[in-house]
This record gives structure tokens, sequence and C-alpha cells, in this order.
């Protein structure tokens, strides 16, 4: 089955965190790192892979950090996860398997269609939007 990694999920992540921010100002790689709790090495290696990707670009220097290339309503979630994961597709998978029946071939061939129609229908201006929806969980004792 597909599986989005960890390197896959924080891409998301910090997309979404760079679209919430002023596009014309760099995010600092340590406040982005401090924000999400991750290792600066970790961070800076999938913020390179979304610079060779054309997502974001990055600036040295004291005022410098990283910023979305685009706007947020130009990226597809599905565009962000192949950046870091690679295709999308479970179709590898059904190849080097047993399967011989035709129909479960095509049934999962169907199910890839679905999966990246989905991911490239969903916006990162969707996901930031969501984010500014979500109200926190409530507890009460």
């Amino acid at each position: 089955m597909i599986k989005v990694s960890t390197r896959g999920q924080y891409a998301l992540l910090i997309m979404t965190s760079l679209a919430e921010q002023d596009p014309e100002k760099y995010v600092p790689l340590k406040l982005l790192s401090h924000r999400h709790n991750l290792s600066v090495k970790y961070l800076e290696q999938i913020l390179i892979q979304l610079s060779k990707a054309g997502m974001v670009v990055g600036l040295r220097g004291n005022n410098g950090g990283y910023k979305l290339k685009r706007r947020p309503e130009e990226y597809s979630a599905g565009e962000i996860l192949r950046a870091t994961e690679g295709p999308l597709s479970t179709h590898s998978e059904v190849n080097n398997s047993s399967f011989s029946d035709a129909g479960n071939v095509e049934f999962w061939k169907d199910f890839d269609h679905v999966m990246n129609d989905y991911v490239d229908k969903v916006t990162l201006e969707q996901l930031v939007q969501k984010n500014h929806d979500f109200a926190g969980y409530e507890y009460s004792i």
C-alpha cells in the first residue's frame, strides 16, 4: 500500500507554514526548526528538495531563510508530496506482486488515478485555510 513518509508529511507542514507568512519575507531555518520541533539538518534536507523542485527559494545571511516561490493557490498537495516522495503510485507494487487477475491490476490503476486526482486538487491555500478553521481540541474535566 502507499505510505507517505514523515519527509512528505513534514514537507506539507513546512510549505503550509511558509504559506502563512508574509510572502515578501524569508523565514529563518532556525525559526522553522523551532516551530515544528525538527532538527535543522533534517529540515534543511527537505527544503533543499523543495528548492530543487522550484517550490521555495532560499537566501543565506542575516536576513536569510526560505519563502515560497509562488502564491499558495498555485501549489497542489500532490506536487509537494511528489517532490519529496517521488511518484504516488501502487502500480510498481502491483507489477512486482503475484497478482495475475487483470481485474486486480485495473483496480489498482483506478485507485492510483483517484488518489492522484485528489492530491492534485487540494491546494496549499486550502490546507492553510483548514488550519485557520481548526479551533483546536476542547478538553473538559
